[in-house]
C-alpha cells in the first residue's frame, strides 16, 4: 500500500486472472460513513485542526471521539469514550475488574485512565489500515463503552 495525498492509500486488489488493479481508500470518508451507521439523533460533529481531525458523536449512552492526526502511514488513527469518571469508590477493585476485562474481553481496544477519566481506547498507525479496520475500532470502542458504561458507574461512581 502506498500513501497519496490527502488521506488516501492506493491498496493492490486481484482479479480472477491474477492481474493486479488498484482502489483507493480515504480515511476520512471511511470514518464519516462509519460514524454515519453508528451515531444516533443525528449527534456527529466535526474539528479540523492543524494537528488533524476529531469527530465526535453520541452511540447509546456514550460520547465517541475519533481523532485521526494526518494522512500519512506514520498518523494515528485513535478511537475512545469515557466510561466513568475518577476519583471512584474502591479504585484498587475498579483497577482489577478492568485489567481483568483487558485481559479477555475487549479486543483491540483497552480501558485505561486519560486525565480524570476511565476510557475505552482503541489506537493504530494508518499504515496498511483497511476500511474494515477502521470500521471495527470505531465499532468495537462504542459498544464497549456503551455495554459497559452505566454498570461501571453504578459499582463504582464517586
Amino acid at each position: 500500500m502506498t500513501s497519496t495525498p490527502l488521506g488516501m492509500e492506493t491498496m493492490a486488489t486481484f482479479t480472477d486472472d491474477g492481474e493486479a488493479d488498484s482502489i483507493t481508500v480515504n480515511h476520512v470518508d471511511v470514518i464519516q460513513t462509519v460514524i454515519s451507521s453508528l451515531e444516533q439523533d443525528q449527534s456527529a460533529m466535526v474539528s479540523r485542526t492543524e494537528q488533524g481531525t476529531l469527530w465526535k458523536f453520541t452511540y447509546g449512552s456514550v460520547e465517541v471521539f475519533v481523532q485521526l492526526t494526518g494522512n500519512s502511514d506514520e498518523d494515528i488513527l485513535t478511537v475512545w469514550s469515557s466510561v466513568l469518571n475518577l476519583p471512584a469508590k474502591d479504585e484498587p477493585k475498579l483497577m482489577r475488574h478492568l485489567l481483568e476485562m483487558n485481559c479477555g474481553e475487549t479486543f483491540e481496544a483497552s480501558f485505561g485512565i486519560l486525565g480524570s477519566q476511565v476510557v475505552v481506547l482503541a489506537s493504530r498507525p494508518l499504515e496498511d489500515i483497511s476500511a474494515g479496520e477502521i470500521s471495527r475500532l470505531m465499532t468495537i470502542v462504542a459498544t464497549i463503552a456503551d455495554d459497559n458504561d452505566e454498570a461501571l458507574q453504578a459499582e463504582y461512581g464517586a
